[in-house]
């Protein structure tokens, strides 16, 4: 199987996708972008082929944004209630999950976990919430002044 291609690769043409038969619906989730997949062209070779979408594509994604935005809306109200540190919130908002925070922060997930307390959230150094801040597309003063109301 191709990663994250979405089809099967082997001699059996049932379960291989032709040019013609990748899907163009032009889901919303991809904003008018297009991605590359591989698929078989004429001469029975793989190719790249350019795809919008495809509707259980938009289906899944809008679930997958649905719940990042869940997450998002009950970390926040931690976060305001002192259970948790903005981190998860801002997180969620970026539809990432401790693990891929953590990548993107060089640290390991259990330290990421423990950057969401509130006590050791205030004790973080200038250059970690620095880093963060840089991740979330957001001011470091933002990231220190959640909101109290929302």
């Amino acid at each position: 199987m191709l990663p994250d291609m979405g089809l099967c690769v082997n001699d059996n043409e049932e379960t291989t996708m032709k040019i013609s038969e990748v899907p163009q619906d032009k889901i919303k989730t991809m904003q008018g972008e297009k991605k590359v997949l591989y698929a078989i062209d004429d001469q029975g070779n793989y190719t790249r082929a350019t795809t919008s979408g495809w509707e259980a594509e938009e289906i899944v994604l809008t679930q997958i944004i649905d719940d990042f935005d869940q997450k998002a809306r009950a970390a926040a109200l931690r976060v305001r209630n002192n259970e948790t540190s903005p981190i998860e919130c801002f997180m969620y908002r970026k539809w990432m999950d401790p693990l891929t925070l953590a990548q993107v922060m060089g640290l390991y997930r259990w330290q990421v976990k423990r950057h969401f307390k509130p006590g050791v959230f205030k004790k973080l150094d200038d250059k970690t919430l620095n880093e963060y801040a840089r991740i979330f597309g957001v001011s470091v003063d933002a990231l220190k002044n959640f909101p109290k109301e929302g």
